[in-house]
């Protein structure tokens, strides 16, 4: 299990954007540009009003204790309560407006990564991992979240302290303001160093986070599995060490973070320290009064301080930039399967009848292994075509290159004739139905599995659905009847129920032509012949194929197709391929007649 967590892993990008990334978010904030601004005049007001503070400070000093004052000290402590009003007030709206915004843009962004994703062809999620796909659309925006609702809020806020109160600095004492902005040119060098170092761990970290939540959903979905081979302690120790790599990782940014952080903190703080020795000198001199050199003091702890909070946020940036990239990495991927230009052709006026021509067509993940090749075959109007052969012959391929879920690397499938890639990719499946070996069915009510075939479908219909697939009387069984929550994957149900419900949903679709991949394979006799009469008068007047594996299921067949190795080996009557085709006869053998024994 944890080799196979590995082959779906993403391949490490060839190198890591820059901060600009985050421009990207731009899109995401746009439609919401009038919380914004009130967002900047509340950021804007609070931090002026915070620069008032240290005008208050000086006339506390100078007027208050210098000249032993108590009207002049009522006054001044009075303007220091009026401003951390204005504060408190100012500060309630930044932080309500940004951090709304944080978590509507993040939710934005959520939805538009899972709306795309669900519109990509399926060859994308051969080589992506579902649990790494999770991870950006959960992790990644709970970040950015967290990103845009805090740490863009703290680096603006800061930005305007730091401009403010360097201006403030300038316009009290040009000789102590040019000993603190001394520091600067230091200061750049650790955000610069070690912000890369950052950046990049930042990306890793969030990968190797994906990881950890592939691995572990993989375990639990396959739990069953692991412990009917009791491999509880192998996988135990396999997550333990994904769990440690991540812990590594994420050591080593924060480490970094830390390092620039106390870097920024020591080389301003040391700058006001050689300040606070010059300035105390000019005060004891008479250069200066003790007011203006409090109000110095008060402006440079905010240069300071805003200095090291611009060199946090800048790591946590960096992390959100790791966390976009991911994001957008998503959301610039193609599908591949793409409705036609223009002029596409509508499967309303096109017969049911798929033709193949001279398919070949190997998986992306497979190119030097063709799943089908040079195949040619027809499924007539209103026939049953059923599809025979040993495994990997190219079967459930011929379903999936129908439903457009791939396109050939050459050859051409057409539907009444007109080439598939002609027609909207959900007007031709809209045409289909299928019942697979193994049915996908959904953490919810049977009322919501079966109307997946359907939407508009009332509760009658989905009822009467369920009645001619034979599956009305365990539904009402269950605890809620029709309302019975199914569990994940229908885990709650057998695996005869489970197919059941999914052969109700193509009855509810009401297509054109289905596909059917051996839909009674999963039953018990009765229930089969139950079955089979319910698909018998389904496929009335309608085109399908069947992927057979028991003699029952092809005996009803117009036509066999025997498919070996890709290829087309034999075509005809079940009498006739007796008589005429060694494979087949060799099916039959050994196939056919051990299951129906």
């Amino acid at each position: 299990m944890h080799a196979e967590n590995q082959m779906v892993k993403p391949q490490e990008p060839k190198q890591t954007k820059r901060l600009s990334i985050l421009f990207e978010l731009i899109q995401f904030i746009k439609p919401y540009t009038g919380t914004v601004l009130a967002a900047l005049i509340a950021l804007v007001f609070t931090a002026a009003v915070t620069l008032s503070i240290g005008q208050g400070v000086r006339l506390l000093i100078d007027q208050g204790f210098a000249q032993q004052s108590y009207e002049q000290l009522r006054q001044a402590i009075f303007f220091i309560l009026g401003i951390t009003v204005l504060i408190a007030t100012g500060t309630f709206f930044r932080f309500y407006l940004v951090s709304w915004l944080g978590e509507r843009v993040s939710a934005d962004i959520r939805l538009a990564v899972f709306n795309h994703v669900i519109t990509l062809h399926p060859s994308y999620f051969e080589t992506n991992g579902s649990g790494d796909i999770m991870s950006r659309i959960t992790t990644d925006t709970t970040l950015l979240q967290s990103i845009i609702g805090s740490s863009f809020s703290m680096a603006m806020r800061s930005t305007l302290m730091f401009l403010g109160a360097l201006a403030m600095l300038f316009a009290t004492n040009i000789k102590l303001t040019l000993i603190v902005m001394a520091s600067v040119p230091f200061i750049l060098i650790p955000l610069l160093v070690y912000g890369r170092r950052v950046r990049a761990l930042s990306r890793k970290s969030q990968d190797s986070m994906a990881d950890v939540g592939s691995y572990a959903g993989e375990a639990i979905e396959h739990i069953k599995t692991v412990q009917s081979y009791t491999r509880e302690p192998e996988e135990r120790q396999s997550f333990a060490d994904e769990v440690e790599k991540s812990f590594t990782i994420g050591k080593n940014r924060i480490k970094q973070r830390a390092i620039l952080i106390a870097g920024v903190i020591l080389i301003v703080f040391s700058a006001i320290t050689g300040m606070l020795w010059v300035g105390g000198s000019d005060v004891i001199s008479g250069a200066m009064t003790g007011g203006d050199l409090a109000a110095f003091v008060f402006y440079a702890i905010l240069v300071g301080s805003s200095l090291a909070t611009i060199s946090e946020v800048f790591g946590q940036l960096q992390q959100a930039a790791g966390a976009t990239e991911r994001l957008v990495e998503i959301l610039q991927e193609q599908s591949h399967i793409l409705p036609p230009v223009s002029h596409a052709v509508s499967t309303a006026a096109l017969a049911p009848e798929v033709e193949f021509k001279h398919v070949t067509f190997h998986y992306p993940s497979r190119p030097n292994q063709p799943a089908t090749e040079d195949l040619s075959l027809v499924a007539e109007r209103g026939k049953v075509l059923a599809l025979v052969g040993p495994s990997g012959a190219g079967k459930t391929t011929l379903f999936e290159l129908m439903q457009r879920f791939y396109d050939p690397q050459s050859g051409v499938i057409t539907l009444g004739g007109t080439d598939i890639r002609q027609v909207d990719p959900d007007d031709l499946r809209k045409q289909m139905a299928l019942v697979p070996q193994q049915p996908a069915l959904f953490s919810h009510d049977v009322f919501h599995n079966i109307r997946y075939g359907n939407p508009s479908a009332s509760d009658e219909e989905v009822i009467a659905a369920a009645k001619k697939a034979h599956a009305h009387e365990f539904i009402i069984k269950l605890p809620e009847g029709y309302k019975s929550f199914l569990g994940e994957r229908g885990v709650r149900l057998s695996g005869g129920q489970r197919q059941r419900i999914a052969i109700a949903r193509a009855i509810l679709k009401d297509p054109k032509i289905l596909l059917l991949d051996e839909a009674t394979s999963a039953l018990d006799s009765e229930s089969e012949h139950h079955v089979q009469q319910a698909l018998q008068e389904l496929m009335k007047g309608r085109t399908t194929l069947i992927i057979a594996h028991r003699l029952s299921t092809i005996q009803h067949a117009d036509k066999i197709a025997v498919l070996e190795n890709g290829r087309l080996m034999d075509i005809g009557s079940h009498q006739r391929l007796i008589d005429s085709s060694e494979l087949y006869q060799r099916l039959v053998d050994l196939q056919f007649k051990q299951v129906q024994s």
